[in-house]
C-alpha cells in the first residue's frame, strides 16, 4: 500500500517538503510513518472542547504507539449556549460549513493518511461528520465527553438552561435573587458538553451510531479516566485504519445514515439530527429525503428517556449502558450489518452490551412508547416539512389549536413574553429565522425556556422557522419550509389566526383557505437581508433549505 503523503515526501523530488517538516522537528523516522491529521477543535471559550488538548494527547501517544506520525492543526469551535438569545447565534450553524471546509483544505493540501476528528459539541461533530464523508479517508470521531449534571433545582440535576427557566421564575416571584446567584455557581460543575441530551450529546451519539465513534465512547463524561483510555485507543485504531484501507464511506453508508435516524429517533435525540444528518447524507453521495426520516421515526420504538425529557442527563445514560445498550435492543430494526471503525460491524460491536438501568433506557418488549422521539409534520403552513420532537412534549399537548401571535424576529418573540404579551391559548409564530431569513436559522430556545418559566409551557405553542435547542421542551415545532423569508406559508399568516398542531396525524394547518393564503402572499414583499456584507450575506444566498439539511451546495454533476 503506498501512502497519500508519500506523494509529497519521496527523495530526491520532494526534498523540499521533507525539509519543512524537518523544520519542525520532524525526522526521516517520522515520515516514512502514516502521516495521521489530529483535528483539534480545543479552545478556552467553549465547556465542551475545554479538554481537547488534553484527549488529544492520548490520541497522539495511540498514533505514534500502533506505528504512526501524528500532525495536529487547530479548528474553530463556537458555543450554542454562550452564542443563545443574541446576535451571535446567527453565526452558529454557518460554522459547520466553515469546519467541514477548513478540514478537507488541510487534509488535501498535506496529503494526510488519516485524520483524528476532535469535538463534542452543535455545530462541530456534524461538520466533522461532513468533512470525514466528503474526504473519504481514513477517519475516526473522538469526542470530549458531557459535563456532569450540576446541583439539584427544580427536581432535577440542574444544567446550563435551569438558569433560563430560573430567570422566568424570577420574574414570577417563584424564586428569589440570591436563590438565582447560587444556581449560576452549581448548574454546571465541570467542563464538558452540556450535560443535558441536546444537540451536542445527541450528535456524538449519532456519530457513534454511524459507526465513526468507538462504541460506548460517544458518552463518556469529559473528567473521567476512561475518557483519556478512549482517546488513546482511538489513536491506535486511526492507524489499522489507514493501513487496511478501510475509509470514511465505506462507513458512511445508506445503511449507517439509516441507524443513526433510529438511534436519534430511540433516544429522544434533539430535533437538529433533522438539519445535519440530511446534510452528511449529502456529503457522502446517499440519497435521503425527510419521508424516509419520518418512516424510520414512526417505526422506532422511544427507548432512552435522558433530560428534557425526564429526569436522567447524559452521564446517567451511560452508566446506563448508553449508545451500545440501545443499539442492540434495536437490532431486529437497524442494518446490524453496517461496518465501523473498529473494522466490526455493529452487531459484533454491541452483541456483549447490556441494559444496567431500566429507569432510564427500556428493553424494545417494554418501551416509554412505541413511536420514536421525533417526528415530521406537514400541511398548508409546511408544505416540505417541519420538525418536532414528541419526546420532550406532553402527551395532553401533542394536539394543541390556538391563536397566533407573529415575531419577525425571536428577540421581538423573547421581549413580548418577559412583558407579559404572550398569554395562554397562543401560538406563537417566530419567523424570518430559517437558513436565509435569519439567517443562520437561530435556536428559539430561550422563548420556550421563558415560557416554561412563566408557567406556560403547557398553555402554549411555538412555531418558527428557525430551530431549537435539544434541551427544549413545551409544545414546538422547527425547520418550517419553506421558510418565511423564501415566501413560505409562515410568512402569511397575521395575529389571530387559528393554528392546529396535531402530531399524532402529523399535521400542520393554518385555518385558512389556500386562496386567501396565496391572496396574502401576493402582497408580501420580501424583508431586507439583515446582513449585507460577510460570511452571512454570502451565508444567506448559498445555503438550502432546512429540509434539505440547510447545507451550501457544492457538486457540479
Amino acid at each position: 500500500m503506498r501512502l497519500r503523503s508519500q506523494q509529497i515526501l519521496e527523495r530526491p523530488e520532494w526534498s523540499m517538503q521533507r525539509a519543512l517538516f524537518k523544520s519542525m522537528g520532524y525526522t526521516d523516522y517520522d515520515l516514512q510513518r502514516p502521516l495521521i491529521g489530529v483535528a483539534n477543535s480545543w479552545n478556552r471559550l467553549v465547556p465542551g472542547h475545554f479538554n481537547l488538548r488534553l484527549v488529544s494527547d492520548y490520541v497522539k501517544q495511540g498514533i505514534v504507539q500502533a506505528g504512526g506520525t501524528p500532525v495536529e492543526f487547530g479548528l474553530i469551535a463556537a458555543c450554542d449556549g454562550i452564542a443563545n438569545g443574541h446576535e451571535g447565534m446567527h453565526y452558529i450553524l454557518p460554522t459547520r460549513d466553515l469546519i467541514a471546509n477548513d478540514i478537507e483544505m488541510m487534509v488535501q493540501a498535506h496529503r494526510l493518511d488519516g485524520i483524528v476528528l476532535l469535538g463534542s459539541c452543535d455545530k462541530i461533530v456534524p461538520g466533522m461528520l461532513m468533512a470525514a464523508a466528503r474526504l473519504d479517508i481514513p477517519a475516526i470521531i473522538v469526542v470530549g465527553g458531557p459535563m456532569e449534571g450540576g446541583c439539584i433545582f427544580d427536581g432535577r440535576a440542574s444544567d446550563t438552561t435551569s438558569l433560563t427557566e430560573a430567570l422566568g421564575m424570577l420574574k414570577e416571584g417563584k424564586i428569589d435573587e440570591e436563590t438565582y446567584l447560587q444556581l449560576e455557581d452549581c448548574a454546571a460543575p465541570t467542563c464538558g458538553s452540556c450535560s443535558f441530551f441536546g444537540t451536542a450529546n445527541t450528535m456524538c451519539c449519532v456519530a457513534e451510531a454511524m459507526g465513526m465513534c468507538l462504541p460506548g465512547s460517544s458518552t463518556i463524561p469529559a473528567t473521567r479516566a476512561e475518557r483519556l483510555r478512549s482517546a488513546q485507543e482511538a489513536g491506535r485504531q486511526i492507524v489499522r485504519l489507514v493501513e487496511a484501507g478501510l475509509t470514511a464511506r465505506k462507513i458512511i453508508t445508506p445503511k449507517a445514515i439509516e441507524n443513526a435516524v433510529r438511534l436519534s429517533s430511540a433516544v429522544g435525540g434533539s430535533t437538529n439530527v433533522a438539519l445535519h444528518i440530511p446534510a452528511v447524507a449529502y456529503e457522502a453521495g446517499c440519497p435521503f429525503d425527510m419521508d424516509r426520516f419520518d418512516e424510520l421515526c414512526r417505526t422506532t420504538p422511544y427507548l432512552a428517556k435522558i433530560n428534557p425529557a425526564g429526569p436522567a442527563n447524559c452521564p446517567d445514560f451511560h452508566d446506563a449502558g448508553g449508545v451500545p445498550a440501545v443499539m442492540r435492543e434495536l437490532l431486529a430494526l437497524i442494518h446490524g450489518d453496517a461496518m465501523t471503525v473498529t473494522g466490526k460491524t455493529v452487531a459484533e460491536n454491541v452483541a456483549q452490551a447490556k441494559i444496567v438501568n431500566p429507569q432510564v433506557i427500556r428493553p424494545r418488549t417494554d418501551p416509554w412508547s412505541h413511536e420514536g422521539g421525533l417526528a415530521v409534520l406537514r400541511g398548508n403552513l409546511a408544505p416540505r416539512s417541519a420538525i418536532t420532537k414528541p419526546a420532550a412534549i406532553a402527551p395532553e399537548m401533542r394536539v394543541f389549536s390556538g391563536k397566533a401571535i407573529c415575531f419577525d424576529s425571536e428577540e421581538e418573540a423573547n421581549h413580548a413574553i418577559l412583558q407579559g404579551r404572550v398569554r395562554e391559548g397562543h401560538v406563537v409564530v417566530i419567523r424570518y429565522e430559517g437558513p436565509k431569513g435569519g439567517p443562520g436559522m437561530r435556536e428559539m430556545y430561550k422563548a420556550m425556556k421563558l415560557l416554561y418559566g412563566r408557567g406556560l409551557a403547557l398553555k402554549t405553542a411555538v412555531i418558527t422557522d428557525g430551530r431549537f435547542s435539544g434541551t427544549n421542551n413545551g409544545c414546538f415545532v422547527g425547520h418550517i419550509s419553506p421558510e418565511a423569508a423564501e415566501g413560505g406559508p409562515l410568512a402569511a399568516v397575521r395575529d389571530g389566526d387559528e393554528i392546529t398542531i396535531d402530531i399524532p396525524a402529523r399535521n400542520l394547518h393554518l385555518h385558512l383557505t389556500q386562496n386567501e393564503i396565496d391572496k396574502r402572499l401576493s402582497q408580501w414583499k420580501r424583508p431586507r437581508p439583515r446582513f449585507t456584507s460577510g460570511y452571512l450575506a454570502l451565508y444567506s444566498q448559498l445555503a438550502e433549505s432546512a429540509d434539505r439539511g440547510a447545507i451550501i451546495p457544492h457538486r457540479l454533476d
